[in-house]
This record gives C-alpha cells, structure tokens and sequence, in this order.
C-alpha cells in the first residue's frame, strides 16, 4: 500500500501548530538549497557573500528577505506568510544565481530564527529543490563566488577552516549528508513536517552551544542540564550537532 505524500500547505499548517512566535519580530527571510546529482554523488550550490554584506564573506544558499512584491496583492503582511516565502525563495534564487527555480518544486525542510541578543535577525524558511538547468550567474556585487560542493566536503572545509558557516548553513549540510540523491533528499524531506528552530545561546567552558526545542538546557539556556540532547557544540575546530529525538 502506497502512502501518499503531505501536501506543502498541510506540512506548513502543522508547523503553525508547534506553536512559539519568536519569530514574529524578526525580518521575514527565505533560502533555497539546490540539489543536482553528479557522478560524484549529491552536490548543492553555495555562494560566497560579499563581506561588507549581512554575513559578509560566509558561504550560503541563494536567499534573502522577503520583499512586499512577493506577497499576493491586496494580502496583508504577515511573517508567517509561507506563500511569499516561497516566491521569495524563487526570486532570490534568479537574482543571486540566474537559476530559474520552479516554484512547485519548493519542499519546505525548517524555520530558523535567530537569538534575541542577534543584531539583525531574520526569521528564515529553508527550502529544497532540485537545480534547473542552466549556468549559474553571479553578479560580483551581493555574491562574489559559487561552487557546486557535497554536503560532507562543505563541513569538512569549514572544519579545516577554508571556508566560514552559519550554524543552519552547518546543521542543513549536514541533514543532507545523510541523501545519497536528489530525489533521496526531496522524498525524506517531503515526508517530515518542517523543523522549526528557534535558537538560544549558551557556553559551555570554551564552547558555543546552540540549543533547539528538545534539548533538556533549552527552557533554562543551561547546556550542562542532564537529559535529551537538541543542539549544535561550536568548538574552536569541529562541530558537532547532537539530536536524541
């Protein structure tokens, strides 16, 4: 017996429903990964920002914030509106890379908002995609380099220090270390409702600790607390992204 798939809109209604509305003071943000299978196995796109830019000089995936434009007209503004996420998404993707993403294609996989104490915070949905054809264009202006890379090559250069990450830049790369395809990626990621992270910030002796919902130091920001583990550990060399749930 085949089962099928949720649809985008019930994923998103069920994420509503974890409730938390840290977000709601935050800019309102998108990203899309793109995904292409290579004889080498899974690659994503990654652009080098420029640096006098919000996080200047990191790698990311083609995104940015949600304009008015891409809401539908007459509709009021809301942060939780997914549907201009994803058109935001796809608009972003054509401005940085000169990719033109299918929007149907979009699956949502998580929403990320930033700690409190962040100086400029967007609230950002994560979405996957398989790449559409074509040559990616950079503009030498917002993004300054791109390569095709594997999940595991990303965090393997950013631990040898070659390369500079956001921490849902890591903890994406790394859920999709786990895809051996595209379509391995897309069906995994369709069938789980988005994860919704948001973050708060602790340290623990000379380590930097994200904590998410789940992690038994989260309600306290206490990541000594004995229990579950939901979190990403920032040592000065390697990371490590721990999850019980």
């Amino acid at each position: 017996m085949v089962t099928s798939l949720p649809t985008e809109s019930e994923r998103f209604r069920r994420w509503l429903e974890q409730g938390g509305d840290g977000d709601r003071e935050a800019i309102p943000a998108a990203t899309v990964i793109l995904l292409r299978d290579t004889d080498a196995g899974l690659e994503t796109l990654m652009l080098r920002r420029n640096s006098k830019l919000a996080f200047g000089g990191m790698w990311v995936f083609p995104g940015g914030r949600v304009d008015p434009g891409d809401h539908a007209r007459g509709e009021t503004v809301d942060p939780h509106d997914f549907d201009a996420a994803r058109r935001a998404a796809v608009r972003e993707a054509q401005e940085e890379s000169g990719l033109a993403v299918d929007l149907d294609s979009l699956v949502a996989l998580s929403h990320w908002t930033p700690p409190p104490q962040t100086p400029k915070r967007f609230a950002t949905w994560f979405f996957v995609a398989p790449a559409p054809a074509g040559a990616v264009t950079i503009d030498d202006g917002e993004i300054h380099e791109h390569q095709w890379i594997s999940p595991v090559d990303a965090i393997t250069r950013r631990d040898g220090g070659e390369i500079e990450l956001a921490p849902p830049t890591w903890v994406t790369l790394h859920t999709l270390a786990r895809a051996g395809t595209v379509a391995e990626a897309l069906e995994h990621t369709a069938a789980t409702d988005p994860l919704r992270f948001v973050t708060r910030i602790a340290f623990l002796d000379d380590r930097m600790v994200a904590m998410w919902t789940g992690d038994a130091g989260y309600e306290s920001t206490d990541p000594a607390a004995p229990g579950a583990r939901h979190r990403l550990v920032m040592a000065k060399g390697t990371w490590s992204y721990e999850r019980d749930l």
